[in-house]
Order: C-alpha cells, then structure tokens, then sequence
C-alpha cells in the first residue's frame, strides 16, 4: 500500500511527539462510554466473541430500519471490500471507480484476478458519466465512494438516483459511506439532500451502502465496520467470513457507541468548524484547497507535496502526501482538534515563509494540543 500506511513518529527529525494528521483518524478518540464497555469486555476475552455479531447487527438493523440479514459486520469495512470482491469477482471480469479514490478497490479487486476500470476525474470528484460508459458485460461492481476518499467531494441523493437508474441490472452499486456523520451535517448546513442510500436497500436496489466505526466514533484500532444491502448477496460474503473475525472487545466498544449520539454531535460539530478555519487560512497562503464533506483536507500545494511532508514531520506534523494517488502537488491532512490545527497551520505557514527549522515554534504539539 506505499505510503498509504500511517507514518511512524520514528522517521521524523522532530523530537517530541508527532501530531498525526494523516489517516483521517478521530482526533478526540473514543467516546467515554466505548471506553467503559471496553474496560468490562476485557474480563471476558478468555471467550471467543459472537462470530455473526448478533447484537451488533440487531442493533445496527433497528437502527437502519432493516432486517438483521440486510446487515454484515465485519473486521472494518475494508474487509467488506475484500468479501464483496471475492463474492462478485473473478478472473475475467472487472470493477469500476474513479481516479483518485479509496486505494483499498485497487487492492481488493486484484487480489480476485480480476481488473478494475478507473475513470477520470470531473472537478477532483466522480464523473459518473464516464463510469457508465466503460461499464460493460463483464463489470460486477461499481465502487462510489462518497464522501470521496482522498478528494472530500461528494456526490449529491439526485446525481446517484438518476446514476442508479441507467447501471445494468447485473452491476452492484457498493456505495462507501465511511464518512457518513461528518457528510450529513455539512448537507443540512449548506441546505443539500446528501444521502437516501438506505431507501435504496429498503427497496431492494443492487446497492450495498458501506459504514464504519472507525471515524466518527474513533475506534478505528478496533476494526469495526458493516454493510448494508440485500440479504442473499449479503449471506453469500458472510459465508467467507474469517470465524470470529470481529473481537467481543471490539463489539463492546461498538454497541455503546452507538448510543453516543452526543458525542457523535460534538465531533461533527468541531470538524465542520475547523474546516472552515483549516481551508480558509491555507486559502490565505495561496494553497488550492477543495471544499471538504469529509474530516480531511484535500490540498494542492502546487508544489512537490512529498517533501513539503517530510518537511512537515520535521515540525511535529504527519500529512498524507497523495503521489500514490496520481496528485504529487496534493496533500490530504485529517482535520483534527484546534489545537492541532493551530500548530499544523504555524508550521505551514513557517514553511511557506521558508524559515522551517525543526523545534523553531520553541513547543511541542504535546504542550498545545491534545493527542489523538
């Protein structure tokens, strides 16, 4: 996966603890209540977890107003990935998506053998006017990331309804909503209808809607994320499934965060306000900046952005320079609390001034701003 990995603190010259902005990761981590179910789950870890996650899943149906069979949890929604490929793809036929998005389609399809079909892209997003175009008898899948992972952007309820009305019927929508929570609350601030993937489940659509515990709610060391979508295509990937692949603690800590609708508030809340703040101060600097729906930052340095990185780690930040990703003037740097931001943007701008020197700022992130 390249440099798609989180970077560790030990290849940065800086010399105090790295602020880590580079996996779009929840700077405020878990919520308390995850935490103490987590504390109460490790009494028990000498038994094996529920292997279908029969809890989890009765509660993430009520919730979604589906049937448990309509709902898959599996060890992060990159295992769904894996699953649904496996499930749906083969040597010979072949996947969609757009330049420029999840890296981890690449990853699960050709592990298949079979091929994935990347369109270009259309204002740093989907163009989903060149996906219906390569589509063809041997595509199984069509991989829709939104909001889009690296880019931010996101594509609006009537855009993918009228997209869903001209895809072939043998064709699976896999609509990857890991970012679901901070989108939602953007829509209803800038008065737009984001997501109604869920009606398309509920109606039986060829449609598979991914979501993850491991942004909003800050457990992505726990790997929890689940699927929803039709019941058969569903069985079938559950029958590939690891045995116990998702941790009793990890299902704890999953269950109660769901009733965190507080917590959840308040990291959505902090994010679209930080954006506002991140984006219009790299604005400032003469920094391409797309307008996020996500909890990262899509930025185009105009520059060489892996060494503007490395220059970075050197003042105590961790950014994900996107070369792998065909943009080597772009960054993607996860919006994190406002201490963070803060520091991030001074180390910016000492860049940008051409002053950069490691420990310059006299602090360390440790001293301002709380770790993730």
């Amino acid at each position: 996966m390249g440099d798609y990995y989180p970077t560790p603190a030990s290849v940065s010259e800086y010399r105090g603890p790295l602020i880590r902005l580079d996996s779009n990761e929840n700077p405020f981590g878990p919520s308390p209540r995850a935490i103490d179910a987590m504390r109460v789950a490790l009494a028990g870890v000498n038994f094996y977890p529920e292997d279908d996650c029969g809890r989890l899943r009765s509660k993430l149906a009520i919730s979604h107003e589906l049937q448990p069979d309509q709902v898959l949890v599996t060890a992060g929604s990159t295992a769904l990935l894996s699953l649904l490929c496996q499930t749906l793809l083969a040597p010979g036929l072949n996947a969609v998506t757009s330049a420029r998005s999840f890296i981890v389609y690449s990853l699960a399809v050709h592990a298949t053998g079979a091929s994935l079909i990347e369109t270009p892209t259309l204002n740093d997003g989907f163009d989903l006017g060149a996906i219906l175009a390569v589509i063809d008898a041997n595509t199984r899948i069509v991989f829709l990331a939104n909001p889009n992972n690296p880019t931010g952007t996101v594509l609006e309820a009537p855009v993918i309804e009228r997209f869903l009305a001209e895809v072939p019927g043998h064709v699976v929508i896999v609509l990857d909503e890991a970012y679901y929570e901070f989108a939602k609350l953007f829509a209803a601030l800038r008065g737009m209808t984001y997501s109604r993937s869920l009606d398309y489940v509920r109606h039986g659509a060829s449609v598979v809607v991914l979501r993850t515990f491991s942004k909003v709610h800050g457990l992505a060391g726990l790997r929890v994320g689940y699927g929803l979508g039709p019941a058969e295509l569903l069985g079938y990937c559950a029958r590939m499934r690891n045995t116990f692949s998702v941790s009793s603690v990890a299902q704890a800590a999953a269950l109660a965060a769901m009733d965190q609708h507080e917590y959840v508030d308040s990291v959505v809340e902090n994010n679209a306000a930080q954006a506002e703040v991140l984006t219009h101060a790299l604005s400032n600097l003469g920094y391409r900046v797309v307008p996020t729906w996500a909890n990262f930052l899509y930025c185009d340095l105009g520059e060489d952005a892996a060494a503007v990185a490395a220059r970075l780690r050197d003042e105590g930040v961790s950014v994900r320079p996107l070369g792998s990703w065909g943009a080597p003037t772009c960054i993607r740097v996860t919006i994190g609390t406002p201490e963070q931001n803060q520091f991030f943007l001074a180390a910016v701008q000492r860049i940008a001034l051409g002053d950069s020197a490691i420990g310059q700022s006299g602090a360390g992130p440790g001293l301002d701003a709380k770790e993730p």
